[in-house]
Order: C-alpha cells, then sequence, then structure tokens
C-alpha cells in the first residue's frame, strides 16, 4: 500500500520528500561526528551514501511503511524528520530527527516533528507514536516532552555508540493525548 508523501509547511518551516540536490546536505549532516555523537551508528564517510539513503526514503513510501522528510528553513537543508515502521494493524509507528547543529536550540526540531506528527495521526490512523533518545542526549529528550511523549522507560545497555555501551529512553504518545 503506497503512502503518499506530503509536503508540510509551518511558519519557519517547509517539510519535503526528498530530492536528488538533498545529497550534499544529506551527506554533511551524517558525516558531522558532533551531529552523531548520540547515534547508534558511525558518521558516513562515502557520499554515496546519501543517495542510498533518499532512495530507501522513496521505498519507504512506496511500500507505505512510512515517511521521511526533508527539513528547510528559509531554503536551506538543516535535516530530516520521519514517523517510519507503520504497522497499521496495530496503528503505531517510530518518530525520528536528525538536524545540523546550526539548526539546534532554535525550536525546529519540536516544530517540524509536531507538523509531521499531525499529518500522520491523521493519515496512518496511528493510535501511538514511539521514539528513542541516548539517556545522554537531553535535548533530544526535552524536543520529544515538549511535543507531549511521556518516558516509558530506558533500554539499558540497548547500543554501543562510537565504541561506548549505552542506555536509551523509551517514549510514547497516544492518539488521545496528542495536542497540535
Amino acid at each position: 500500500m503506497s503512502l503518499p508523501t506530503p509536503t508540510l509547511t509551518t511558519d519557519r518551516l517547509r517539510l519535503r520528500p526528498f530530492e536528488d540536490t538533498d545529497a550534499g546536505g544529506l551527506f554533511a549532516l551524517h558525516s558531522d561526528a558532533v551531529v552523531l555523537r548520540y547515534w547508534d551508528s558511525p558518521a558516513w564517510s562515502e557520499p554515496a551514501r546519501a543517495e542510498r539513503f533518499i532512495a530507501a526514503c522513496r521505498q519507504m513510501a512506496e511500500e507505505g511503511t512510512g515517511a521521511r522528510l526533508a527539513v528547510e528553513s528559509d531554503g536551506t537543508f538543516i535535516g530530516w524528520c520521519s514517523v517510519t515502521g507503520w504497522n497499521p494493524e496495530f496503528r503505531s509507528a517510530a518518530l525520528g530527527y536528525c538536524y545540523n547543529e546550526a539548526a539546534w536550540g532554535h525550536g525546529y526540531g519540536t516544530e517540524a516533528a509536531r507538523a509531521l506528527l499531525g499529518w500522520a495521526f491523521d493519515a496512518m490512523d496511528l493510535n501511538r507514536v514511539q521514539a528513542e533518545a541516548d539517556t545522554r542526549n537531553a535535548a533530544s529528550g526535552r524536543v520529544l516532552e515538549k511535543l507531549g511523549f511521556i518516558r516509558e522507560g530506558t533500554l539499558r545497555e540497548d547500543c554501543i555508540v562510537n565504541g561506548e555501551v549505552s542506555d536509551s529512553w523509551v517514549y510514547g504518545l497516544l492518539r488521545r493525548e496528542w495536542q497540535h
């Protein structure tokens, strides 16, 4: 089942399907060790990874399993936001996002995720959205809490990030708790 990939706008942001021209900005984002310091995979070292990522975004939309959107501010790529792993039977999915360092602290992550969640709760008929954040990434936890997510628990030593064993917080947001 195909899921139409939306284009969404907020007061300051535009969320849209990835284009081939995003490969450079995407590679810069995912090759930045500071940005990925809490990520569960290493920074990219080859630009072709960006092309594969964009292809995977398109495949996800075609297969109907989610939407990963490029986020831009004033026409400049600043990162991405996604709702993935859609399970229509359980009416659930997962939220994810990644932004360049210059975008941190401006509320862009919260703003973009709020727009995408609004679309996803309706278009995907979601009852639950889950998100995870490295326990050392307090800023990501604050973004999720601003969106209404509840911290439900800790996955102990569930990742190895840059060779270091790491815990993750699990957050959940239910339809009845969602406030646009």
